[in-house]
C-alpha cells in the first residue's frame, strides 16, 4: 500500500510539474512590429493587441494567440505562379473583343477578427472577388479603353466595386490599391491589327487637328478683314457726316446772304451750277436794254488772269533769245 501510495504521489508530482511548465510556457507571449496578435479565449476572440514586445494571457488551453501580418500584402491576379505557368485571364470587353488582363491588389487586414472567424479562407475569397470585380468591370468597357487611356478609370472601377464585395463578405480585409499592369490582345495577328486600326484613327486625328487649325487660322483671317471692313465703313460714315454738316453750315450761310440778297445770290449760285454742270464752256453774262447787246466774257477774263505778268526780266530775256534767233537766221542765209 505505501509503494501505490508513493505511486500516485510521484504521478501527482509529475502531473503538476507538468502543468506549472505548461502555464509557465503559455501564459507570455510576444508581438513583433510587423504583427498584431489576437487574443482567442476558448475558442472566441476576446481581444487584439497591436502593442510590441512581452504581454501576459491566460494558460493554454485557457487562451491562445493567433498572429498576423500588420504590412501590406499583394495579390498578383494573372501573372506567373511560383511553377512559371501564368494563369492567363482572358476576358470579353463590351464590344464583344477578347483580352488578357493583369492585374495587382494590394490589401491589408484591418480586422483580425473577422479575417480569423468569419471566413475559413478570406484570400482565396479576396482572389475570387477580385477576379468577378475585374471581368464585370472589364467587360462593360470597350476595348480601346481597356488598351490606350481608359486604364485608370478602369482600375478605379474595379477598386470600388471590389471593397464594396468585401464589406459585404466582412471577412476583415481593405482594399489600399488597384494596379492594372497589362491589358493585352490574345495573339500577335489581333495585335497588328489593332496596331494598324490605332494607328489609323491616330491619322484621322491628326488630319481632323490640322483642319480644326487651318479652320481657326482661316476663320481669324477673316475676323480680322471683317473689323478692317467694319472699321473703314466706320470711317466712312464719320467722314460723310462731318461732310454732310459742312453742307448744311454752307447752305446755312447760303441761305442768310439769300436772305439778304436774293437776285444776285440766284444769279450766283447759277452761275456756280453751270460751271459745274458745264467746265468746258463759255459763260457771257449779257444784258440787252434794246439798243445794244452787251455781254461780259467771263471765261476769257477768268483767262487772262491766269496768265503770268511779265517782269521786266522776263522781257528782257525774251529780246535777248529774239535777237539771237536773227543772228541764226542771218548767217544760215549767208551761206
Amino acid at each position: 500500500m505505501m509503494s501505490l501510495k508513493r505511486g500516485f504521489t510521484l504521478i501527482g508530482m509529475i502531473l503538476a510539474v507538468i502543468i506549472l511548465a505548461l502555464v509557465i510556457l503559455t501564459s507570455w507571449y510576444t508581438v513583433d512590429e510587423s504583427d498584431q496578435a489576437v487574443i482567442v479565449t476558448f475558442g472566441k476572440a476576446d481581444q487584439t493587441n497591436t502593442e510590441p514586445g512581452l504581454h501576459f494571457k491566460l494558460p493554454w488551453p485557457i487562451q491562445n494567440v493567433e498572429k498576423l501580418a500588420r504590412e501590406t500584402k499583394k495579390l498578383d491576379f494573372g501573372y506567373k505562379d511560383a511553377d512559371g505557368d501564368k494563369n492567363e485571364t482572358k476576358m470579353i470587353t463590351g464590344d464583344e473583343n477578347i483580352v488578357l488582363a493583369d492585374l495587382v491588389v494590394q490589401w491589408k487586414i484591418t480586422e483580425p477578427e473577422k479575417y480569423l472567424f468569419n471566413a475559413a479562407n478570406p484570400e482565396e475569397i479576396l482572389y475570387d472577388a477580385t477576379s468577378a470585380a475585374l471581368r464585370s468591370i472589364i467587360g462593360s468597357s470597350k476595348i480601346d479603353d481597356a488598351l490606350t487611356t481608359g486604364k485608370a478609370e478602369i482600375e478605379g472601377d474595379v477598386r470600388d466595386l471590389l471593397t464594396n464585395l468585401l464589406d459585404k463578405y466582412d471577412i476583415g480585409i481593405s482594399i489600399l490599391a488597384v494596379n492594372l499592369k497589362d491589358v493585352e490582345l490574345p495573339n500577335e495577328e489581333v495585335r497588328s491589327a489593332f496596331t494598324a486600326v490605332t494607328d489609323a484613327r491616330e491619322t484621322m486625328n491628326t488630319k481632323i487637328n490640322e483642319a480644326k487649325k487651318y479652320e481657326n487660322k482661316r476663320t481669324n483671317e477673316a475676323n480680322g478683314e471683317k473689323a478692317a471692313i467694319n472699321s473703314k465703313a466706320e470711317g466712312e460714315k464719320a467722314a460723310r457726316i462731318e461732310a454732310a454738316k459742312g453742307s448744311v453750315a454752307v447752305f446755312d450761310s447760303l441761305y442768310e446772304q439769300y436772305k439778304s440778297n436774293p437776285d444776285i445770290t440766284r444769279e450766283r449760285l447759277t452761275i456756280e451750277t453751270l460751271e459745274q454742270v458745264l467746265p468746258e464752256a463759255e459763260i457771257y453774262i449779257m444784258n440787252d436794254d434794246g439798243n445794244t447787246l452787251k455781254y461780259l466774257p467771263l471765261r476769257s477774263m477768268e483767262k487772262e488772269e491766269e496768265k503770268p505778268v511779265k517782269t521786266d526780266e522776263n522781257q528782257q530775256e525774251e529780246n535777248q533769245s529774239d535777237e539771237s534767233n536773227d543772228k541764226d537766221k542771218g548767217g544760215e542765209s549767208s551761206q
